[in-house]
């Protein structure tokens, strides 16, 4: 007790006796019993042992500023912010920007006294949320809130971040000739010019644009980020159970989202382009874990494979050997992949003919794999190949993707 005793007295010398129970007490958790720092300041001061050396508080604290006295005002003023924002939400973190005067004048206490304790920051940031929560009946959440209120002492201000709403789901693409997300335009970045018709785009849609226009309808978001377990060619369709995607929602003023009557919106604008299934409301985490496991699915694949000589059923036999592949980063992603030699393996493989010069094959394989040139060869950077194997120039005419296993 007599080092606490000296202690206390180093402090009212250091803040001439202006500080209050907050601040005094913050410094002595948990040496001194209290529900609180307010509790444990005013224990320490009223110690019989104390009272005679403590001089008056006269002035603001010296520490805080007194901003301890101002929290029930702070409260409301961010309640009136929040209103008029109009933001739907369950949970909330809350955290303060502080005067740098007052952080350095706590260091600097510490670094005399030699003291380590909470910081005052944090005991606003507790006292705000306790507050907050019971007048909104809301609930603190610290790993993913739905919003994050910042009490700008500093400026005198409050800042309302919304943070994304993270949607889960899987999509078909039912028609070619439609990227995944959407492309700007080559000549102008996405500014806009005469080559794209001054839509900054190379395409007019894209299923990342035709799913969330309605989910940022119905959200009041600002803009959507797609996140999807791999990608499909421009001119290939994603048919079967569809590929797994996150859509991320940035600001978004509602969050409580009738999913099951989202889905039928969304397929109804899509106009049988494209289709959503399974929407569920997800964490963020799931935005990585869905782009980190493309490469660890199994994909089937349809094609329709044209080759320059006539070919047999007996020909398509050799097929069935394929298993390991060497594939070197195809010359058409060059220019944006790393050039590199690449592993994949071939899973199954069934093909049939369709005429003395075409044939369907379909093939079950690990992702990362690129089909089309698998069956073209890409020049030998892929082998074996179907080309390679049937010693016939083959060509991927038609592809879809059937499967994607996660």
């Amino acid at each position: 007790m007599d080092d606490i005793k000296d202690q206390t007295i180093e402090i009212m010398k250091i803040t001439n006796g202006n500080i209050c129970n907050r601040c005094l007490g913050r410094n002595f958790y948990p040496k001194i019993p209290g529900k609180d720092n307010q509790e444990r300041g005013h224990n320490i001061k009223n110690s019989l042992t104390l009272r005679k050396s403590l001089p008056e508080k006269s002035k603001e604290c010296y520490i805080c500023e007194d901003i301890f006295e101002t929290l029930k005002n702070d409260v409301e003023h961010i309640i009136d912010e929040i209103n008029s924002s109009r933001i739907e939400f369950s949970n909330f973190l809350v955290g303060c920007r502080l005067p740098t005067e007052i952080l350095e004048k706590e260091k600097s206490i510490w670094d005399k006294i030699g003291l380590t304790s909470e910081s005052i920051k944090k005991e606003i940031n507790r006292e705000l949320g306790k507050a907050l929560a019971l007048k909104m009946n809301k609930e603190v959440e610290f790993e993913n809130p739905n919003v994050v209120v910042m009490m700008d002492y500093a400026n005198a201000k409050v800042d309302i971040q919304i943070n994304p709403l993270f949607i889960e789901g899987r999509y078909r693409k039912l028609i070619r000739g439609i990227p995944q997300t959407r492309w700007p335009c080559r000549k102008c970045r996405g500014k806009g010019c005469e080559y794209c018709d001054f839509t900054g785009k190379m395409y007019p849609e894209s299923v990342e644009e035709l799913i969330a226009k309605k989910v940022i309808q119905a959200s009041k978001g600002q803009e959507s980020r797609f996140h999807g377990a791999g990608r499909e060619d421009i001119d290939v369709r994603m048919l079967g159970r569809g590929r797994p995607f996150v859509l991320e929602i940035k600001e978004p003023k509602i969050r409580d989202l009738n999913l099951k009557e989202l889905t039928e919106k969304i397929n109804e604008h899509c106009q049988g382009k494209v289709e959503v299934l399974n929407l569920q409301l997800v964490g963020k985490e799931r935005r990585s874990g869905v782009k980190a496991s493309s490469t660890e699915t199994s994909k089937t694949y349809r094609a329709v494979v044209e080759v320059e000589k006539t070919i047999s059923n007996d020909d398509l036999k050799i097929l069935n050997t394929l298993k390991i592949i060497h594939q070197r980063t195809p010359i058409r992603v060059s220019h944006r992949r790393a050039d590199k030699i690449r592993t994949r393996e071939v899973k199954e493989v069934e093909s049939k003919i369709v005429d003395s010069n075409h044939f369907e094959l379909t093939i079950n394989c690990e992702g990362g794999l690129y089909i089309k040139e698998l069956i073209s060869g890409d020049e030998t950077r892929t082998k074996p190949s179907i080309t390679s194997l049937l010693e016939n120039q083959a060509t991927c005419v038609d592809l879809d993707v059937l499967e994607v296993n996660i």
